[in-house]
């Protein structure tokens, strides 16, 4: 399934309220693609989305999450799923063990399960498969072209 059907499985027809929030440690190469992402869809205005910047501490925007009353989570960040360079994939809270790349000071889990107990919504992941998370590295040109077209691909899904 395309990350375009998969989204707008995921978001349905209704108004929504969605909270992107990515996820990922700018300093260790393509793990930075979260808070990149982010920072793509922040040059675009995009009504009823709330977009945080949770880099490699999401617990810590919890609060601003639930608070925001979203019907829709999704996080984005790195992860390996033995898929190909740039490739992503929607993943469950449930699913994420042995595909989170865990640079995180806590596990993605904590969150998720967090914000669908307190909020009461499906959090998903967006996966993207890394070529390398190595320490003071620059983003590789897939990973970043990758973040380009996921963020082209959430502004058309949240602007209609």
């Amino acid at each position: 399934m395309s990350l375009h059907d998969g989204l707008r499985e995921y978001l349905g027809e209704n108004l929504k309220r969605v909270a992107l929030v990515g996820v990922g440690n700018p300093l260790r190469a393509d793990d930075g693609v979260g808070p990149r992402v982010i920072e793509l869809l922040e040059e675009r205005h995009i009504e009823n989305v709330l977009l945080i910047n949770a880099e490699t501490v999401p617990e810590s925007y919890v609060g601003k999450v639930v608070k925001y009353e979203p019907t829709h989570v999704l996080l984005i960040d790195a992860a390996n799923f033995r898929g190909h360079v740039g490739e992503t994939r929607l993943i469950l809270g449930g699913q994420i063990d042995g595909h989170a790349v865990s640079t995180h000071s806590l596990p993605l889990t904590i969150f998720i399960k967090y914000v669908e107990r307190s909020a009461g919504v499906r959090v998903l992941l967006l996966g993207v498969q890394p070529k390398t998370i190595e320490f003071y590295q620059p983003m590789s040109p897939e990973i970043e072209n990758a973040a380009i077209s996921i963020a082209d691909t959430l502004f058309q899904e949240l602007s209609e």
